[in-house]
């Protein structure tokens, strides 16, 4: 009978175990948070500056973060061979992005940390002390004498937090949170970093282009300063028009100076950017070509899923709800398990002796497990700022997405009212340069005087450098677009941008 009611025990003692440990895991997977759910946004169905086509109108998709998704070498839609090199330059050594590679690192790191918490701490040590112990602790009279003695030891410790109340895994979930939002921000860094090097580039262009416009400038009026002096020589024009026509290319000069000087901090600029030394920077000039490329907006709810600054504030919010779980964590008990297990003598040759194994475990009461029961409010109040943290997340999410609906539409707006100007400028132009024509033959005639020249000349100059400007804001603003949407459209191949910031 005994025997069968030991066999049957067997039995009952290992489900109870199993029971015992299934609730336990049961217990350690309970997460203490809020169940997370993206927020919803007000998200119009298309962009107020590029409505829909007819065919279009009306579709609707919901938006989910692909941040995973590989962004494209979207700077070559510009065709400019150039730009791409500068690019590549920029994704290889440029510092801020670095940095922004490192930042990932770290908190990779920090979610490593955060999942050791799930296994239990093992260390081993060795070494003697020199004690005395009290005549009490040995059940011995007060004036009892116990002579201080040395003891070696040679052991090792355990010991494991039980991962209870999801105490554990809230605290890996918000780490996981934050290594995912480290690389949204790198993407955004990155995607900033190649918007910046094209704008600059293209702005460098453009400065060359006024340049380049200068240098004829200077050019005519140093012809025009000839022919004034020629006739002053012969007594034809008074000293006004010669004095108004060196005025006039002295001013010249100066303006060309300052375009000279505009566009050395430019190519400063655009060194920092490629990791260089401004010192060791040359760029070549060369005028600005017309960018010809269009932009396709697509759907606003897509934005949400291509913008990376998008992206880091919704994982910023997914960290924050954890670690409102975390923080309720706190009002539960917690559960510490020690163990060690060695050696102890007191002369190091019987130490690693059978008779002076020596162990401890620690209790599963008691000081083990600690229940909270009074802080304060401390614990209280750590949740609230853990609930109003998440709000606050909550919020800015809210506000970037708003902010990138507005990036968009701007950037949408400048291109289609900048075609518009340009057209008109250009119109400006050519009937400024017909007039400048027209002026300096009426002069060669006698029929009008310098200051009428001068004027034709400034008017000319000035709607060519508007015209300059224009151009380069165009390129600017296309640039700019494809910041706003989150970098590059269409196809995508899995090997584009793997040469980013691995060092």
């Amino acid at each position: 009978m005994k025997r069968f009611d030991l066999i049957a025990g067997g039995p009952r003692l290992a489900l109870r175990a199993l029971a015992g440990g299934l609730l336990m895991a049961l217990v350690a997977a309970c997460s203490m948070g809020p169940t997370y759910q993206r927020p919803d946004v007000a998200t119009p169905a298309a962009f107020k500056e590029a409505p829909l086509p007819a065919s279009e109108a009306g579709t609707w998709k919901s938006a989910q973060p692909s941040e995973a998704a590989q962004r494209g070498q979207w700077w070559a839609v510009f065709n400019d061979e150039t730009l791409n090199k500068l690019e590549d330059e920029a994704l290889a050594a440029n510092q801020d992005l670095k940095a922004a590679a490192a930042r990932v690192r770290e908190a990779r790191a920090g979610l490593n940390a955060a999942r050791s918490a799930w296994f239990p701490e093992l260390d081993a040590g060795f070494g003697p002390t020199r004690e005395r112990v009290s005549p009490a602790s040995q059940g011995l009279p007060q004036n009892a004498y116990l002579p201080p003695v040395t003891l070696w030891r040679a052991q090792s410790t355990v010991s494991y937090e039980a991962p209870l109340f999801g105490r554990v895994s809230d605290n890996v979930a918000a780490s996981r949170a934050d290594s995912q939002q480290s690389e949204a921000l790198f993407r955004s860094v990155q995607l900033t970093l190649q918007a910046d090097v094209a704008s600059n580039y293209f702005s460098l262009r453009e400065l060359d282009t006024e340049q380049d416009l200068y240098r004829r400038t200077v050019a005519l009026r140093e012809e025009g300063l000839k022919l004034v002096q020629h006739r002053y020589d012969a007594g034809e024009v008074s000293e006004l028009d010669l004095q108004q026509a060196t005025n006039s290319l002295a001013s010249a000069k100066a303006d060309a100076a300052g375009i000279a000087r505009q566009r050395a901090a430019s190519e400063h600029a655009l060194a920092v950017l490629l990791g260089k030394p401004p010192a060791e920077f040359s760029f070549p000039q060369e005028p600005l070509q017309p960018v010809l490329a269009r932009v396709p907006a697509g759907l606003p709810s897509a934005l949400l899923e291509r913008r990376p600054d998008i992206a880091a504030a919704e994982r910023a919010m997914a960290a924050a709800n954890a670690r409102v779980g975390l923080a309720k964590s706190a009002f539960f008990p917690q559960l510490d398990i020690t163990g060690a297990f060695g050696y102890e003598s007191s002369g190091l040759s019987e130490l690693f002796r059978w008779s002076s194994r020596t162990f401890l475990l620690g209790p599963f009461a008691g000081t083990a497990l600690t229940l909270p029961i009074f802080d304060g409010g401390r614990r209280k109040a750590d949740l609230a700022r853990a609930r109003a943290q998440y709000d606050e997340q909550v919020a800015n999410y809210r506000s970037q997405v708003l902010n990138a609906f507005r990036e968009v539409e701007d950037s949408l707006a400048d291109l289609r009212l900048l075609d518009d100007q340009i057209r008109a400028e250009n119109d400006a132009v050519n009937a400024a340069a017909r007039a400048e024509h027209l002026s300096e033959a009426q002069y060669r005639e006698g029929q009008i005087n310098y200051l009428d020249v001068l004027d034709s000349q400034r008017t000319v100059l000035l709607a060519q450098r508007q015209a300059s400007q224009l151009a380069g804001s165009q390129a600017v603003a296309t640039v700019s677009l494809i910041r706003a949407l989150g970098g590059g459209w269409g196809e995508m191949k899995p090997g584009d941008m793997q040469q980013v910031a691995k060092e």
